[in-house]
């Protein structure tokens, strides 16, 4: 019976993301391009993927890491570098006589190698970082991707990274679809992961490292995978965000950018993969759709001029919004809950059943 429930609950999960799949195809014919809700649609489709790879290493398995945005620098640099044509290098690392690499790799082979390098630095950190905890490797991962940051911009790299100078000309994707379809294969294998036995081995380590250590959990190899795995899909995003930018830089990779992931996954849920889902759309909506009207200064309401709204008043009001959320949602929107078909119609029918009782109610008070 429990069997059935669950495969019905998959089912109902894949029609409803064909459903969205659909709808976004459908939205691509109607309206023009330039909408701003396909650029919403892109961009939280990408920060969906970056936060729910954070919150597999954060609400999962309980560390405590800052070095998304590192890591997403070397997925986005792999990416680039290595499907600029090579006619067009030349043009682009004019200051480093065509850079080093001269060839070329196809699209999607660059993407998993963007992912594979950020698991491969991953590892190497990961050995002397993971044996700190709580606010030291939180430190400690953040030092790691400001010194990446660093060192991309360094001249001396220059024929790889092109130094300070802006990489382009590599492919991009047109059609929203393409990110969508990226990030929920990616997000698919992640809850897989989760719902297999390593997931649980990572949900007894957050909870408690002594007990899982005594049921014969290797501590140090599942933090380790956990960080890797983690790592390696933010790699994967940092390519998916080259392209939807169409030109990359070291200095846009900035500690406020993994500030931004961490407030998307707390915001969702820290344990919640569709929490994360969710957070990262109203995220991305409200800071770059929603609320720029806010910072029109020629806003008259009435006849009457609306003098405190300036460039830089979204952000005011952004902020106040994020601090309501936490304070009234303190587990996120989400908790540690998952989307489930059952439970909403639960909830509107208990909804119903209240309405109902106050009629009843109030008709025998009469």
């Amino acid at each position: 019976m429990i069997d059935i429930k669950k495969n019905q609950n998959t089912f109902i999960s894949f029609g409803l993301l064909a459903l969205l799949f659909v709808a976004v195809a459908v939205l691509e014919q109607v309206l023009p391009r330039t909408s701003m809700l396909f650029t919403v649609l892109k961009k939280g489709a990408i920060y969906a993927l970056v936060a729910v790879s954070m919150n597999l290493l954060n609400g999962f398995t309980g560390l405590f890491s800052l070095g998304q945005a590192g890591f997403m620098l070397l997925g986005a640099y792999t990416y680039a570098i290595f499907t600029i044509p090579v006619a067009s290098r030349a043009q682009v690392y004019q200051y480093f006589d065509g850079g080093l690499i001269q060839f070329t790799i196809p699209l999607f082979a660059a993407m998993i190698l963007a992912g594979l390098i950020a698991a491969f630095i991953a590892f190497l950190i990961g050995l002397p970082v993971l044996r700190l905890k709580s606010d030291y490797l939180a430190i400690a991962t953040l030092g790691f991707a400001e010194i990446i940051r660093a060192l991309f911009q360094w001249d001396k790299l220059g024929v790889i990274t092109n130094g300070s100078n802006l990489l382009r000309r590599y492919p991009v994707f047109r059609s929203t679809l393409f990110p969508f379809a990226v990030a929920a294969v990616c997000i698919a294998m992640i809850v897989l992961l989760i719902n297999s036995t390593y997931g649980r081995a990572f949900k007894a380590i957050r909870d408690d490292e002594v007990a899982a250590e005594a049921m014969g959990i290797n501590l140090a190899h599942h933090k380790r995978l956990a960080f890797v795995i983690s790592s390696f899909f933010a790699g994967i995003s940092g390519a998916l965000l080259a392209m939807f930018q169409t030109t990359i830089q070291a200095n846009q990779f900035k500690s406020a950018m993994t500030y931004e992931i961490l407030l998307i996954v707390v915001i969702g849920g820290m344990g919640s993969v569709t929490g994360s889902c969710i957070s990262s759309f109203l995220f991305i909506a409200c800071s770059e759709w929603w609320l720029r009207f806010l910072d029109n200064s020629n806003v008259f309401v009435g006849g009457l001029h609306l003098g405190f709204m300036k460039p830089g008043f979204r952000k005011v009001v952004f902020s106040v919004i994020i601090m309501a959320i936490v304070l009234f949602y303190q587990k996120g929107i989400m908790g540690e809950n998952e989307f489930n078909l059952a439970g909403i119609i639960k909830f509107f029918k208990g909804l119903f059943n209240r309405k109902n009782k106050k009629l009843a109610e109030a008709k025998t008070g009469e």
